[in-house]
Parts: structure tokens; sequence; C-alpha cells
């Protein structure tokens, strides 16, 4: 969906000061008043209603976002290699033997840890021709995802710090 159009639905919906980086599907808000779960429930239905997009919506606040970084696993990799490192934000957290079954059926050298409602990736032989996809990430841990990586994660929180 064009980032403009997600930036003036946000703007209708009374966001305020709806930032979006790139053509990631991110977008950046301030809702003082409003519940993150009451925010999401808007947000799709003013996308699938307005843009014609079906499409699941995740919203962290400002502070787990925050919390996202400083729970990171994997700090050499963040470093070393940040385009194979993901973030892939969750609706809601998974079992931890859905995770621990994940990570048994991996086929290859990929690497998951989870915390909450986050699971942090590692694609060290890169993420195009690993089996390690996002349907299969979804449907091991039973709820639906959006997946950054590592720079794109770090641009979105140098977006919420400047608010």
């Amino acid at each position: 969906m064009p980032m403009a159009a997600l930036r003036g639905l946000a703007a209708t919906l009374g966001l305020e000061r709806p930032e979006t980086l790139l053509q990631s599907g991110n977008l950046v808000f301030g809702a003082p008043s409003a519940t993150p779960a009451s925010l999401e429930r808007a947000l799709q239905g003013a996308i699938a209603d307005t843009l014609g997009v079906r499409t699941e919506v995740m919203i962290r606040t400002d502070g787990e976002w925050d919390e996202v970084i400083a729970r990171n696993p994997f700090r050499a990799e963040a470093t070393a290699d940040p385009s194979h490192l993901l973030v892939m934000a969750l609706k809601r957290a998974p079992k931890a033997g859905d995770v621990d079954a994940l990570c048994a059926a991996i086929k290859g050298r990929e690497l998951v840890k989870a915390n909450g409602r986050e699971l942090y990736l590692v694609y060290p032989d890169g993420i195009g021709r690993s089996k390690l996809t996002a349907a299969v990430i979804e449907k091991a841990v039973g709820a639906p995802g959006t997946a950054r990586n590592w720079n794109t994660v770090v641009k979105l929180a140098g977006l919420c710090d400047r608010r």
C-alpha cells in the first residue's frame, strides 16, 4: 500500500503526527488516550475498508520498542550482519512449547529466540532461500506476525525517539 495513503488514513483516524519509514508498512504516531488493542482494531478495519488491503496490524508502544532493542539476544549478529537479523512482531505471545517445536524443526543454520510477543531470527545463510518462512513461523507459533531486519528496527526506534 502507498505510505502516503497510510499516513493520510492515520490522520483521518485522529492519530497524531503519523510518519512512515520507507515502503516498510511501519507507521509511527501518537495516540495518548487509546489502547494498543483498540488502535490495532481501528487501523486494521480502516486499512481494509479504505485501502482495500486485508492485513494484520501489530502495535508496539515506544517503551515496548525500546524493550525489543534492549532484549536482543543476538548482539554480535546485530553488529556484524544486521540485515540477516530479524525481529518478528507477533499478534500474541507464543507458548514456550511452540517455540521449542519451531526451533527443533529448523533444517538450516537459522536461530530463533522468543521474548514475549517478539521472535528474534538469525538467517546466517540469507533469508531468500531459507525454509524458515513467515508462513512456517506463524503456523508453528499460532500467531500472525510481521518481520523487520535489524537495520529497520533501529531506524524505527529513531523515529520513536524523535517524537
